[in-house]
C-alpha cells in the first residue's frame, strides 16, 4: 500500500458523525482507517470513503481495548508510514440514570468514550511527536457541560464520560505541544439513528424552539468542524472546545 501525503484515524466510524467525518476527510486528501465492531456497517463507510477518492483500511475493533488499539495503531504506522489526524468519535448512549444503571454498565459508558479515546491517543501521540506534527480532535458533547436534559437518550454516566473527555483534552493539550493540537468539539441536537426516536417522542417543533437556528444538527455539520480543526494551516488553537449546537446553549 503506497504512503499517502496526509493519514486520518476515525474512530467510531460505522455510522453518523463517525461516518461523516471519514467522508468528509477522504474529500479534504486524507487516507482514512477506520475503526469500529460493526462490521458490515463500517465497509458501507470504506466504500464512501473510496467513492471519494481515498484509501480506506477498515479495522474491526473495540476501543476499550488497549492492546487493540496498540496492534491497530501500529497496523495504520506499518500501512501508511503516519498518522496526521485522530478523531476520538466512538461512542455509545446510556439512558439509564443513576438509580438504574450497574456497575458493569456504568464502566462499559466510561471504557468505551474516555478510556477509548486514551488509548487511541496513546497509540498514535510518539508517531506525531516524532513527525513534529499531527491533530487530535476529540468528541465530546453539550451534555459534557449543561447534564442531560429530561429528553435526553443519555444520562449522568454519558455526562461524565464526556466531561473526562474535555479533561484529557485540555491535559494532552498541554503536554503534546508545540507539535500537537488537541480540541474537542461539544455537537448539540444531531439528527441521528440514536436521536430519532427521541426526536420522534418529544416532537419536533417542540425541540427546536429551544435552538436559534431552527433545525437540528447534522452529522455533516460536525464533520466540517473536524475537517478545520484537521486542516486549518496555520493552526494556533490548542485545547479549546467548541460547541457545535445551533445556539442552544449560548450563555
Amino acid at each position: 500500500m503506497s504512503a499517502p501525503a496526509r493519514v486520518a484515524v476515525v474512530t467510531g466510524a460505522a455510522r453518523g458523525i463517525g461516518r461523516a467525518t471519514a467522508a468528509a476527510l477522504a474529500k479534504n486528501g486524507f487516507a482514512v482507517a477506520l475503526v469500529d465492531v460493526r462490521a458490515p456497517e463500517l465497509r458501507e463507510t470504506a466504500t464512501l470513503v473510496e467513492d471519494a477518492g481515498a484509501t480506506a483500511l477498515p479495522l474491526e475493533a473495540d476501543v476499550t481495548s488497549f492492546a487493540a488499539a496498540q496492534r491497530l495503531g501500529g497496523e495504520v504506522l506499518s500501512a501508511w508510514g503516519r498518522v496526521d489526524v485522530l478523531v476520538n468519535n466512538a461512542g455509545i448512549s446510556q439512558p439509564k440514570g443513576l438509580l438504574e444503571i450497574s456497575e458493569e454498565e456504568w464502566d462499559r459508558t466510561i471504557a468505551t468514550h474516555l478510556k477509548g479515546a486514551f488509548n487511541w491517543c496513546k497509540a498514535v501521540a510518539p508517531a506525531m511527536l516524532a513527525q513534529r506534527a499531527g491533530r487530535i480532535v476529540n468528541m465530546s458533547s453539550v451534555s459534557a457541560h449543561t447534564g442531560a436534559g429530561t429528553a435526553a437518550v443519555s444520562k449522568s454516566a454519558y455526562c461524565a464520560a464526556k466531561a473526562g473527555i474535555l479533561g484529557l483534552t485540555r491535559g494532552l493539550a498541554k503536554e503534546l505541544a508545540p507539535h500537537v493540537t488537541v480540541n474537542a468539539i461539544c455537537p448539540g441536537l444531531i439528527a441521528t439513528d440514536l436521536t430519532a426516536g427521541m426526536i420522534a417522542r418529544e416532537g419536533t417543533e417542540s425541540l427546536l424552539r429551544a435552538i436559534p437556528l431552527a433545525r437540528f444538527g447534522t452529522p455533516e455539520d460536525i464533520a466540517q468542524v473536524v475537517v478545520f480543526l484537521a486542516t486549518v494551516t496555520p493552526c494556533f488553537m490548542t485545547g479549546e472546545v467548541l460547541d457545535v449546537d445551533g445556539g442552544q446553549w449560548v450563555n
